[in-house]
């Protein structure tokens, strides 16, 4: 596996070299390459739930995958696989295990370094005042949460609450030589059931991690539940393309080209298989905003970046 964090240069040649090298290794077979509505749904077990039509699901299947969320009986899914609830847990904690060291070098070189401008754009919307206490979800390496302590001046606080030790671990030095760090603290901790009390931050917010919680709705619930009366929350994840050619292009850079890279710099081709299944598994714009304001949030808007590749959501309690 290569260390490509030691090499000096920018994201956007490194990315670049990496293409050429991973279609360097692909066979050139044209009869071997499939396009991404080829790719088979795995299930396991005896009582599927689901099965798309092509890789992202069809609006039946994936609202009858939402509206089962919070079955704790159903089987739930990992990625394109369906497992038992109780398995969830521990397949995001090895998962993330895995990719942790690389989590942040990932991201950018993937992204072409556009998961910044996202993350600055999300954050500046929320409009966060000075001593606004924030609790950031499923906040792994703390993006989010150091553009946030950014704007809640020295008695603002956030919390970067996660259930991956590994995670929480790959961000710190990030913070530590800052004057935001002591505005920043972490908690090791599950979504589903947060360790704070009522109505106890100003806002919340959760960036790209929700599609990992084994009851999503459970995790919003729990982030209604710590917000004050009037309280922000807000959603940063990815979602369905709009413009039909580019979605094309970005399934099959998706089931290509990510997992090839994944295998190359974090060492895990399994990691980077999981994420693009997992994005296609998540509900659209409209039927996330539907679950928002069923669990009691009001004034819920969203917003594309992208052509759709990533959506903002913004809400009040």
């Amino acid at each position: 596996m290569v260390d490509f964090r030691k090499i000096e240069t920018n994201a956007v040649e490194v990315w670049i070299y990496l293409l050429i090298f991973t279609f360097a290794g692909f066979d050139q077979k044209i009869s071997r390459f499939r396009s991404p509505k080829q790719i088979q749904f795995q299930i396991q077990g005896t009582d599927p739930m689901l099965k798309p039509s092509g890789v992202w699901l069809d609006d039946h299947s994936r609202k009858k995958q939402l509206a089962e969320s919070d079955n704790s009986v159903k089987p739930t899914h990992f990625g394109y696989e369906y497992i038992a609830r109780d398995q969830k847990t521990d397949r995001v904690l090895q998962h993330f295990n895995s990719v942790a060291q690389h989590y942040d070098f990932m991201n950018s070189l993937l992204s072409l370094g556009i998961h910044h401008l996202w993350k600055r754009t999300a954050v500046r919307m929320m409009e966060l005042a000075p001593g606004d206490r924030i609790l950031d979800i499923c906040g792994g390496t703390a993006d989010l949460a150091i553009l946030a302590a950014r704007d809640i001046g020295s008695t603002g606080a956030v919390i970067v609450y996660d259930i991956n030790r590994a995670m929480i671990q790959a961000g710190l030095h990030k913070a530590a030589h800052k004057d935001i760090a002591p505005r920043i603290g972490y908690v090791q901790g599950n979504a589903e059931t947060v360790s704070f009390p009522d109505r106890h931050f100003d806002a919340a917010m959760v960036g790209f991690g929700i599609r990992n919680v084994t009851n999503m709705k459970k995790g919003f619930e729990e982030m209604f539940r710590v917000l004050k009366p009037g309280g922000k929350m807000m959603c940063l994840e990815f979602s369905k393309p709009t413009f039909a050619p580019f979605r094309w292009l970005y399934d099959i850079y998706s089931f290509y080209v990510m997992p090839v890279l994944g295998e190359l710099i974090a060492g895990s081709r399994k990691a980077y298989t999981h994420l693009p299944e997992s994005i296609r598994m998540f509900p659209l714009p409209a039927e996330l905003s539907d679950l928002l304001m069923k669990i009691g949030f009001s004034q819920v808007t969203y917003r594309n970046l992208t052509n759709g590749i990533a959506v903002i959501h913004l809400a009040i309690k």
